[in-house]
């Protein structure tokens, strides 16, 4: 489980990677040839803005996986250590139900939307929304992942690369 793990995570960081890289460059040529030649792409702004949306909804597990996500743990810490693990099994169930609508949700959306093109590159906008259901379906594998860590222990990936530079650190 820890090699697919390790693999799913990788793929995941480099599909993240490749994806800001293009749209880095693309923003980069359009801004350069505004500049140089008075001639821009038409088409890079509103294909980095897909790109970003996808990005969006691929990054979110990874930033799941190290607990960068806005949270409230003020009534965790205040509770003993039973209660606070049945209130984290709660959110956990939650995010479960939540990631879960996402994908339903982005599913229905995108079937909606299959006909609608964009208007400069005239891609259908179900190619934009499937980042939707996509990102949810990797939401909730990187949760199942990390999950069991999160209601026993309230860790994360980010504790332990937190711990590991405290220890190189001294």
């Amino acid at each position: 489980m820890k090699t697919f793990e390790r693999y799913f995570l990788s793929a995941n960081r480099w599909a993240l990677i490749l994806l800001l890289a293009a749209m880095a460059v693309i923003i980069f040529v359009n801004v350069a040839l505004r500049y140089l030649t008075d001639q821009s792409i038409e088409w890079a702004e509103e294909i980095s803005r897909h790109m970003m949306i996808w990005l969006t909804f691929l990054g979110a597990g990874p930033v799941l996986r190290y607990g960068g996500h806005i949270a409230v743990e003020n009534l965790q810490d205040a509770l003993p250590t039973a209660a606070a693990r049945s209130i984290r099994i709660v959110v956990a169930l939650l995010l479960f139900a939540f990631f879960g609508f996402m994908v339903w949700y982005g599913w229905l959306y995108m079937q909606r939307n299959m006909f609608q093109l964009t208007a400069v590159s005239q891609v259908p906008f179900a190619y934009i929304y499937a980042a939707m259901p996509v990102g949810g379906i990797l939401l909730i594998v990187h949760w199942c992942l990390i999950v069991r860590d999160y209601v026993l222990q309230r860790s994360f990936a980010s504790d332990a690369h937190f711990d590991a530079n405290a220890s190189a650190s001294l």
